[in-house]
C-alpha cells in the first residue's frame, strides 16, 4: 500500500477525499455509524509516511468530502429562501465548507511536522487529541460551527453512553482513538499482535458501555404530559402579513384539543411571526384560556420594535406564568451580519427576514412550564452542549424550539435532531423538540426519541416529560475534562514518543 501512494498519489488523494464524502452517512438520517471509525483509517493510511504538505493537502481534501456532502444544505437556505443567486449561494456555501476542511488540513500538516515518529503513539496518542482539541477550537471560534462533530455520530453506539461523562468531543476523541486502534492493528505483524490491538478496541468499547449503565438523575416531580405543535407553514409565505391570521388559526385548532389533556403545549421557533407588542391581543386571549384550562404555553416569537432597533429571537411562557427566554447564540448571516463592515454588500444579494437580532445576556432567569423550571435553547442553541448547561441543574427539563424549514427535505433536520439527542444524553433531562415542519419530538434524558412526528405535516406530537434532578460529570465540568485530557496526552506524544515507541513495539 506504501507503493501504491508513492507511484499514484492522485489515486491515494482521490480515495482519502472519497473516504470523506462518505462520512456524513455515518450521520442522521442513514445513521451507518460504524463508518465514523472506518473512514477516518483510510486518512490515517493517507498520512502515513506523507509529507507535511501532502497531509495537509489529503487532511483538507478528507474535509471537503466530509462537509462538502454534509453541509451542502446551506445553499438551500441561501438561495431557496434567502434569494441569493445561485452563484452567489454556491459561492458562499463553498467558502464555508472551505473554512470547515481547514481544520483536518493543520490536522495534517501539524501531523507531519511536529508529529512523533511512526507508532502506536502516533496514532493512538497524537492524532485523536490533536483532531479533537481542533474540532473544540472549531466549536467557539469565529462563532463556532461545530456541525458534524464526530461523537454525534455515536448517539446509538456504546461510545454514545460516554456523553453524560466527557460530552460530544469526549466521545469524539474515542471515536479517533477507535480508528487509530484498528490502523494500528492492521500495522502489526502477527495475529497476536493484532489481535492484542483489537481487543484493546474492544476494551475500550465495552468500557463505554459498562459506564452508560450509570444513573446521575432521580424524579424531581409527576410526569408532564407534553403536546409539541408542528404548524407545517412554508417558509416562503411565513413572513408575508397577509397569513398571520390563517398561522395564528391553525396554531391555535391544533392546540385547543389538547387543553384538558395537557400540561403544557410547545410551539416552534417564530411559531407567531409578528412582533410581541404587535399581537398582545391574541396573547392575552390565549393566556386567559390557557389559565382557564390549567395548561402552559411555550412559544417562539420575535420581540422588540422598530422605534428602538432592538430585536430578540424570543421563547414566551403564556398562561399560568408570563416570562421571557431571548436567544443567547445567533446564528451568523441568519439572525445577524458578522463584520458589518466588510459583508455590508451581503444585504444586496439575501434577503432573509430579521437578519438584525441582538443576542439575549448570558444569564436569564428560567422558564417554567408545568410548575417546572425549564432550559431553553432556539435552533442553532442545541448545537452548543457548553451552553445548555449553563441552566443545569436547575432546569428540570429542556426545550429546543426551531424552523428547520430553511433547509427542506435535506439531511440538516436530521442531523439537528440527532445533535439535540445528545444534548439529552449530555445533561440527563428530557426534551421537548418544536419544529415548524419538522422533525419534532419528544426525547428521554438517554438520547432516545420516544415520540416524533411526521416532515411537512402539520400535526401534535404527545407524550410524557419526567422532570429530573441531578448533575452528570459533563454538566458540572462541561468540556474542560475532555480538553485537559487531550492537551495531556499531545504532550505526551511528543515528550515519550521514543520510549514508548520501544514499550509498545
Amino acid at each position: 500500500m506504501h507503493d501504491f501512494k508513492e507511484r499514484f498519489p492522485f489515486a491515494a488523494d482521490s480515495l482519502v477525499f472519497a473516504a470523506g464524502a462518505a462520512m456524513p452517512l455515518a450521520f442522521a438520517p442513514f445513521g451507518f455509524w460504524p463508518l465514523a471509525i472506518l473512514l477516518p483509517v483510510i486518512l490515517l493510511w493517507g498520512w502515513d509516511g506523507a509529507t507535511s504538505r501532502r497531509a495537509a493537502l489529503r487532511g483538507g481534501l478528507f474535509g471537503l468530502g466530509m462537509f462538502g456532502f454534509g453541509i451542502y444544505w446551506i445553499y438551500i437556505s441561501l438561495h431557496d429562501y434567502g434569494n441569493a443567486p445561485a452563484p452567489f449561494a454556491a459561492l458562499a456555501t463553498f467558502a464555508v465548507v472551505a473554512v470547515m476542511a481547514l481544520y483536518p488540513a493543520v490536522a495534517g500538516w501539524l501531523l507531519g511536522r511536529w508529529g512523533p515518529p511512526p507508532g502506536p503513539h502516533r496514532w493512538l496518542l497524537f492524532v485523536p487529541a490533536l483532531w479533537t482539541l481542533l474540532d473544540w477550537v472549531r466549536s467557539w471560534l469565529f462563532t463556532g460551527f461545530p456541525w458534524l462533530a464526530p461523537g454525534y455520530s455515536q448517539i446509538d453506539s456504546p461510545l454514545g453512553q460516554l456523553a453524560p461523562y466527557l460530552g460530544v468531543f469526549g466521545i469524539g476523541w474515542t471515536v479517533m482513538l477507535s480508528a487509530g486502534l484498528l490502523w494500528t492493528a492492521l500495522n502489526r505483524n502477527g495475529w497476536r499482535s493484532r489481535l492484542g490491538w483489537l481487543g484493546l478496541l474492544a476494551a475500550l468499547w465495552f468500557g463505554a458501555w459498562g459506564l452508560g449503565q450509570t444513573n446521575w438523575v432521580e424524579a424531581a416531580g409527576s410526569p408532564l404530559r407534553v403536546a409539541v405543535v408542528q404548524g407545517n407553514i412554508g417558509q416562503d409565505v411565513k413572513w408575508e402579513p397577509g397569513i398571520l391570521d390563517e398561522t395564528l388559526e391553525r396554531y391555535v385548532q391544533l392546540s385547543l384539543p389538547e387543553h384538558g389533556h395537557r400540561d403544557v403545549i410547545v410551539w416552534p421557533e417564530t411559531a407567531i411571526p409578528a412582533f410581541y407588542q404587535d399581537v398582545l391581543p391574541f396573547l392575552d386571549a390565549l393566556g386567559e384560556k390557557a389559565r382557564q384550562d390549567k395548561v402552559d404555553y411555550v412559544t417562539g416569537i420575535p420581540t422588540g420594535s422598530w422605534e428602538t432597533s432592538i430585536f430578540h429571537n424570543s421563547v414566551i411562557s403564556v398562561g399560568r406564568s408570563l416570562a421571557f427566554y431571548n436567544k443567547r447564540r445567533l446564528l451568523p448571516f441568519g439572525e445577524y451580519l458578522p463584520l458589518r463592515w466588510f459583508f455590508l454588500f451581503f444585504r444586496n444579494w439575501v434577503t432573509i427576514p430579521m437578519a438584525d437580532f441582538l443576542p439575549g445576556g448570558p444569564v436569564q432567569p428560567l422558564l417554567r412550564a408545568g410548575d417546572q423550571p425549564v432550559g431553553v435553547s432556539i435552533c442553532f442553541e442545541a448545537v452548543f452542549g457548553s451552553d445548555i448547561r449553563l441552566d443545569l441543574p436547575e432546569a428540570t427539563w429542556l426545550i429546543n424550539v426551531s424552523n428547520d424549514a430553511w433547509f427542506k427535505d435535506s439531511t440538516a433536520p436530521h442531523q439537528h435532531l440527532q445533535i439535540a439527542r445528545m444534548r439529552s444524553l449530555e445533561s440527563g433531562r428530557y426534551m421537548a423538540r418544536a419544529t415548524n415542519t419538522g422533525i419534532s419530538a419528544i426525547i428521554d434524558d438517554r438520547g432516545r426519541v420516544v415520540a416524533h412526528g411526521t416532515q411537512f405535516r402539520a400535526e401534535v406530537v404527545r407524550g410524557e416529560v419526567r422532570p429530573l434532578r441531578g448533575l452528570t460529570p459533563y454538566v458540572r465540568f462541561g468540556d474542560l475534562p475532555t480538553v485537559i485530557l487531550v492537551i495531556g496526552l499531545l504532550a505526551l506524544s511528543l515528550f515519550f514518543a521514543r520510549p514508548y515507541s520501544k514499550i509498545m513495539t
